[in-house]
Formats: C-alpha cells, structure tokens, sequence
C-alpha cells in the first residue's frame, strides 16, 4: 500500500461518510427538508450506512480506517504502521472537511431557510438573557449539522460517553475473524462495522452524538467555523477538545485490551 493509495483512500472514503453522515443530520434538522423531523433512528441509520459506503470504497484502497480514533487502534494493535499514522490522519482530516463543505453545497437553499426563519433565531437563548452566564449557548443553529455537542454539559460524563462509544467500535473492529484463524471478515467486516455504528447510535449516542471519530467532528467544525452562514453562532470550541481527545483514548485501550486479552 502506497503513501498515494493511503492519501486517495482515506481522503475519498472519508469525504463520502461525513458526505452522508451530514447529510442525514442536514435533511433531518433544516427547515425546508422534505425528510425534517425524521428522528434519530434516520440519523443513526443514516450514519451508520454512510460508513459503508465510505469503506466498501476506499477498502481496497487504503483499508477503510477512516477515522483517526480507529488508527491509533490499529496502530496499538499492530496493523497500522506508526510511520503510517500522520498520513492516515491528514487524509482522513481534509476528506471529513470536503464532506463537510458538500454537505453546505447540497443544502445551500434549506440552511438559509433555517438560519433566516425567526422562530429559529428566537429559539436560541441570548447570553444577556440567562441567570447563569456560564450556561451561555456555544452553538449556533445548525452546528449539529456539521459536529457533535452533549446533551447534559458535563465535561467528565461527556469524555468517558465518547471514551466507552469508541472503545466499542475499535474493539468490534479489531475483533472481526477472530473465528476465522485471524484472517478477517472481507467485504463482509464492512457490512458488519456499519451496523455496529448504528448499534453505538441507537445505544450510546444520546448524551453527545457519537463522535467516534475526531476527524467527523473537527474537520467539519473548522467548516463550520469558515462557511459564510448567516446566524450560524459560535462553533463550540469550548466542547471540540472532547470529541478528539476521548475517542483517541478509547481506541488506544481498546488497541491495548485486543492486544492483552484477545489477540
């Protein structure tokens, strides 16, 4: 596998799943959305085959990693090259900002429906207008399209949600064809990790959305914090540290415990 092979892969493969991931996201929050309102089964479904469609691309190109979180993993793990690492990484950075940027494009007419309609913006609590100024709101009206945000700002319960979420994914991982003398599951392992990202969805994602993987949430939230949207508040940084940090500690214990127990 060449450095070009890993660059178009990952590049490719990521831009198409937050592409996709956003996009459901998009068509379930903005106004003007013939699927609006749809709920979080759309969105955790959606995300879920957006991972599919990004790996069965870019596996037999660069291995679908994909996910920075996931080449730690791997690289504790041994089946990424620690040399491989920053390439992997930039990759899946600039595809995860292109997704992002496509997403914008494709919702050109509904995030300025959204964005411009008063009972959105009225929505939105003013920091003036708030007893605890500390509870101040750190994220615009569609921030959610691009990254992710906690339901219940703690910041302990929030890394150890995204710690134990990426735990689960990099294990599953890991894992695949463990009953098949190690030699992995193919084409199916992708079908199978897509459902388990709709599995940590529907199971884990409720209390900050699931990152899982800092290269969906901070390149689309550099994104955000560039894009010309009209209204769009605050971009979050105060939380942005949470979703890169923590899912990079979950994949590195669950590289280490593949590594310890299983392998």
């Amino acid at each position: 596998m060449s450095n070009y092979d890993i660059f178009i892969g990952e590049t490719t493969g990521t831009a198409l799943l937050v592409l996709l991931g956003g996009g459901v996201v998009a068509a379930v929050t903005l106004k003007r959305s013939k699927a609006r309102n749809a709920g979080w089964v759309a969105i955790s479904f959606g995300w879920g085959f957006a991972v599919m469609v990004g790996a069965y691309l870019s596996a037999p190109i660069s291995g679908a990693v994909l996910n920075p979180a996931l080449t730690v993993g791997l690289a504790v793990e041994g089946g990424v090259k620690w040399g491989d690492v920053p390439l992997y990484i930039g990759s899946q950075m600039l595809g995860a900002m292109i997704g992002a940027f496509l997403v914008w494009v494709t919702y050109l007419g509904q995030f300025k429906a959204h964005l411009t309609d008063p009972e959105i913006l009225a929505a939105q609590p003013s920091v003036e207008g708030l007893v605890d100024q500390k509870a101040a709101p750190k994220a615009g009206p569609a921030l959610g399209v691009f990254s992710t945000g906690p339901e219940v700002r703690n910041v302990a319960q929030n890394v150890l949600t995204e710690i134990i979420a990426t735990f689960v994914l990099v294990i599953a991982v890991l894992t695949q064809g463990l009953n098949d003398s190690g030699n992995g599951l193919g084409t199916l392992g992708v079908l199978i990790t897509s459902f388990v990202v709709v599995a940590i969805g529907l199971s884990l994602g409720g209390p900050t959305g699931y990152a899982i993987n800092p290269a969906r949430d901070l390149g689309p939230r550099i994104v955000h914090a560039l894009l010309p949207l009209p209204n769009k508040g605050g971009s979050d940084w105060s939380y942005a540290w949470i979703p890169v940090v923590a899912p990079l500690i979950g994949a590195a214990l669950a590289g280490g415990y593949y590594n310890l127990a299983l392998a």
